[in-house]
């Protein structure tokens, strides 16, 4: 089996978005945002890139979901001042139009901000319970879940805070999100995972994906285990502007296919590219593709 690469979430935003911002959020349409969802999946497709997703361009990934949220108000952090509930779609429309106008070889990723990532990442000043929060919040996310079933190939889960600390209950959260969903199912981990990957095994996804080229060490870590799911291999770093040569991508996907092989089911970013460059995430993304494609002949 050949991996696919893919991103992560975030791919850079553009030098006039702060102009755009400013009057975007008074009309949160999707024609609004459509010039830069297009240049997003002009920039993937340029690179080669197999399975394509909308950049998270609107907004970063907490306030994205949050945003549009019931019970949830915007200040300088997000603050919860409500029940949380779902009211309408939120990405799903930009997955439509992308979907309108891609190649049909290509595939759609949608990308979610996981329920226990999204309540430490509020302040709760109506449950004050994080578990209570966090188990709202994906019962709301359920719902865009179940609406992104027609619109995009696979689903993405990303859930950094899994790495800093893991809830007992991650798999029953987890669970609300992937039972009987038709889409293939990845979850993100950036950061640390080594202390917790035995409990990561035990959710309830396909593949799982992870910071691989900034943490190589989490190969050896991996090594040690047995588990079901797929993997998501980090490639090139996120938090790093030095390009990586074609060759030494190629040597880290070749080290991972030496240990895990058809394990390895997708290559990547390390994370969300939306610190870096434009032309430094693009050229990153460009090697990562002629990697690939040199370890196929």
């Amino acid at each position: 089996m050949i991996p696919q690469t893919t991103i992560i979430g975030s791919y850079p935003l553009f030098p006039n978005r702060g102009k755009i911002m400013q009057n975007y959020f008074h009309h949160y349409t999707c024609d609004s945002w459509k010039p830069l969802i297009q240049q997003v999946i002009d920039d993937l497709n340029t690179a080669r890139i197999d399975i394509l997703s909308d950049g998270q361009t609107r907004d970063p990934f907490v306030q994205l979901f949050a945003r549009k949220l019931k019970g949830c108000r915007l200040r300088n952090r997000v603050e919860i001042i409500d029940d949380i509930g779902y009211t309408k779609p939120i990405t799903v429309d930009d997955q439509r139009y992308i979907q309108s106008f891609i190649p049909q070889e290509k595939q759609l990723k949608g990308v979610i901000t996981g329920p226990y990532t999204l309540a430490k990442s509020c302040i709760d000043l109506y449950y004050h319970d994080e578990q209570e929060v966090a188990f709202s919040f994906a019962h709301a996310l359920r719902k865009e879940v179940e609406e992104m079933q027609s619109s995009v190939d696979i689903l993405g889960i990303d859930e950094p805070f899994f790495s800093v600390s893991f809830p007992e209950y991650a798999r029953d959260l987890i669970g609300i999100l992937t039972h009987n969903i038709s889409l293939p199912t990845l979850l993100h981990v950036c950061g640390n995972v080594s202390s917790v990957v035995s409990k990561i095994f035990d959710l309830p996804v396909d593949t799982l994906s992870h910071e691989f080229k900034a943490r190589p060490d989490l190969f050896d870590v991996l090594q040690d285990f047995s588990f079901p799911q797929s993997l998501c291999i980090g490639c090139v770093r996120s938090d790093d502007t030095r390009i990586e040569p074609v060759q030494e991508i190629t040597s880290h996907i070749q080290n991972a296919l030496d240990l895990f092989g058809e394990k390895i089911q997708y290559l990547s970013p390390d994370c969300g590219q939306r610190s870096l460059p434009r032309d430094v995430a693009y050229h990153k993304l460009d090697n990562l593709v002629q990697a690939k494609e040199a370890l196929n002949g």
